[in-house]
Parts: structure tokens; sequence; C-alpha cells
């Protein structure tokens, strides 16, 4: 029987030929140590000519009892297993279940001191105790991470391979300018969309570790749609467009949010699923086939941003009965602030009913002008839709609603 193979099944003899401790025989003597108990013995049989110093040495140091064989023994001695032994053990503490299937798989308030260690480690006492601001399950945890990672994980493109950038772009220069000018715009917010979760990843405390993977692969979504947006915009040699004051005054309140839930809330709920709306409406309206394909691949992530969210905060505001008061108050805060700000650039709003027109007769520019219209309405019932899932009243979803920023994010 081999000598690892004894160490699995409780043997008390362990075969080390040749190895010795320089060697790497300790790994093998601690496996077959590994399945006795303080007081049971293990053989040690092999011809390492150092062997039987090294072992009375090693013994001593790892709490354990050294019995040297007898002259012209087969053996080289016993090593009785000391109580001593597990002393690295003692003391120490499970960080949490380790089988995120089960119930409360996380705990709700995990210490420092159990840092970075994996959920399920055995945490040794003492060491350092990192802060990391995000350390209570109600506060940031959905049952549902660990699927919508999956989820986000499998969802990956490459823009390389899942665009084909050959496709013609055959409309005139008006149109053009239009995408440009809707393209900029998508860079700008989708900015926002990736500095804000970045901003909270690291104030997750490690316990929370399918929330800490979604948020990351949720920063390389937004990564992603910032690349195929500025590659579209810049692919007919055309200068980016025009990025106003009031946009970015809009998406300043979100980087300024201190509060996970609250920043969650304007950005995702709020911003990003009036997003998909208008991803949606690209989709349907681009002039291009390539304009198409983007629009169709970034709105599938920006979908799966906002069922995050909202399964957080639901799961939020189950355990905290006056978070709706804080989101409500947040919306209408950011709301008085930017009263004064231009909101939605006139020029986005123009692009907008140009792709959906398709031309510049007036008849279809009347037609783009409803169909952005009804875009508008979609987004107002969306968000109505999602504040009711947090547990809105249809009154207060229909106040909190109208509050939002007319930049759309």
């Amino acid at each position: 029987m081999s000598a690892a193979r004894a160490g699995h099944t409780g043997s008390t003899a362990v075969e080390l030929g040749p190895l010795g401790l320089d060697g790497g025989a300790h790994v093998l003597v601690k496996l077959g140590l590994s399945g006795l108990a303080a007081g049971d013995r293990l053989t040690v049989r092999g011809h390492h000519p150092e062997l039987a110093a090294h072992l009375a040495i090693w013994c001593r140091q790892q709490g354990h009892r050294w019995h040297p064989a007898d002259p012209g023994s087969e053996t080289v001695g016993v090593v009785e297993r000391g109580t001593a032994a597990s002393a690295r053990w003692q003391g120490a503490e499970r960080a949490g279940d380790p089988d995120p299937a089960q119930s409360d798989a996380v705990v709700a308030a995990p210490p420092a001191h159990w840092g970075l260690a994996a959920r399920g480690a055995a945490v040794e006492p003492g060491g350092p105790e990192p802060g990391f601001r995000l350390a209570h399950r109600d506060e940031v945890w959905t049952d549902r991470a660990a699927g919508l990672y999956a989820q986000a994980a499998a969802g990956q493109w490459d823009p390389a391979t899942a665009i084909d950038w050959a496709l013609p772009i055959g409309h005139g220069p008006e149109v053009e300018a239009a995408v440009v000018q809707v393209m900029t715009f998508l860079v700008e917010n989708e900015e926002a969309a990736l500095v804000v979760p970045a901003r909270f990843l690291g104030q997750i405390h490690p316990h929370f570790r399918e929330m800490q993977q979604v948020l990351a692969v949720t920063v390389a979504d937004e990564a992603r749609h910032i690349e195929v947006f500025t590659r579209r915009a810049t692919m007919t040699s055309r200068p980016l467009a025009l990025s106003t004051v009031g946009g970015r005054a809009s998406l300043q309140t979100l980087l300024d949010e201190p509060d996970f839930a609250t920043a969650s809330f304007l950005l995702s709920v709020m911003g990003e699923g009036t997003f998909v709306s208008l991803l949606s409406f690209l989709e349907r309206h681009a002039p291009d086939p390539l304009t198409r394909r983007i629009a169709h691949l970034t709105r599938n992530d920006e979908a799966r941003h906002v069922a995050l969210s909202l399964a957080h905060l639901e799961q939020h505001a189950a355990a905290d009965t006056g978070l709706r008061g804080r989101l409500a108050r947040a919306t209408e805060a950011r709301h008085r602030s930017l009263q004064a700000t231009a909101g939605l650039n006139e020029d986005v709003f123009d692009a907008l009913v140009l792709l959906a027109a398709g031309d510049l007769s007036p008849t279809a520019v009347a037609g783009g002008w409803r169909h952005v219209q009804a875009l508008q309405a979609e987004m107002a019932d969306g968000r109505r839709a999602r504040l009711a899932r947090l547990g809105f009243s249809p009154g207060e979803a229909d106040a909190i609603a109208a509050l939002h920023t007319r930049n759309f994010m």
C-alpha cells in the first residue's frame, strides 16, 4: 500500500523508501497521521541515512513523540500522535457555511477577522482585520447572486467575434451623424454605469463572494459596451458628438451617492432599466445591421444588471422596512439638485427622432417623433413596474417614476 493511500485509510504504517525529510517525507508522514487519534502510533519505514534523526526533530516541532527503533529493526521508528498536533486548529472557527445551496449559506454579519478567508475555511485566530464597509448580509446580498453570476459568465461575448464589423453602412450622412450622437451619449452613460459598481466592489466583504463576482462581471460588461459604442461612433471617421453639462451633472449625482443600495437603485432600477428600453428602441430602429447587432447584445447585458439590482433591493427591502422611504427621498433629492439643468441633450432627442424616422421626409419625421414619444412612455411604464416590484404602492410608483432624471440615466 502506498504511503499516501495509507494516510487516507488510517493505516498505522508508512513506507518512505529513500525519501528523507529534506525531500518531502514529512508530507507522507503527516498524511499517515491524519487518520489517527492522539496516542495512536504510526510505524515509519525507510532507508534515508538521516531519516531517524530528522524525524526526532520534526516530531518535537510538531508536538508528536518519537520512538526510535531498536538497532537492526526493519523500521526507522514509531511516531506517536500528540495532543498538541492540532494546535493550529485549536480555536479556529468556520467562516460560514461552505455550501451556498443550503439555507443561511452566508452569515448575517461576517466578522472583520475573517478577512479574505474563503467562505467555509477554518479561520485561525489572530491576523489582520481588514475593513469592508459592506459587511452585513441584508444590505448587500441576494439569494440569486450565484445564479445571476452563472448567467453573466455564460453570457459574455467578444466584440471581435460577436459583431461583424464589416457589415455595410449605406445610409446618408444625416442619419450617420444621428448614430454618432447617440453612441456618444451611450459611452458617457456607460462610463457612469462602470464606475458606480466598481466603486462599491472593493467595499463588499469577501464572505459575499457571489455578489463580488457578479458585480465584477457587470463592470466588465460596461467596459465592453464602452468599447463597442466608441468603435461604432468612430468607424466612419466622424468625431464624437456633443456631451452636455446637464448630462454630466445628472451622472455626477450617481458618482456622488455614498450608499450602495441607493446608488444601485438610482443607477440600475431607474437608469439602466430605462436604458433597456432605449437599446430596444435602437434595435428596432437601427439604420444598419451593425448598429442593430450592437444594441441587441448590450441590451441583454443591461437587462441582467437590472435583474441583479432588483433582486438585491427586493431582499434588502424585506429585511429593512425603512429602505423604500430612503430610496424615495434619494430620488426626490436628485430631482431637486438637477432642476436647474437642461435635462436630456436635445441633440440626442433629435437623433432618436431621425433614427426612428428613417429618412428626412416630413411624414417620416412625424412618425419618428411619435416613436420617441412612445419610447418615453414605455420608459415611464417600466420604471413604475420595477418600483411596484420593490413594494411601492401605485401612487408612490407614479410619483417616484415622474421624478426620474430627463437624461434617461
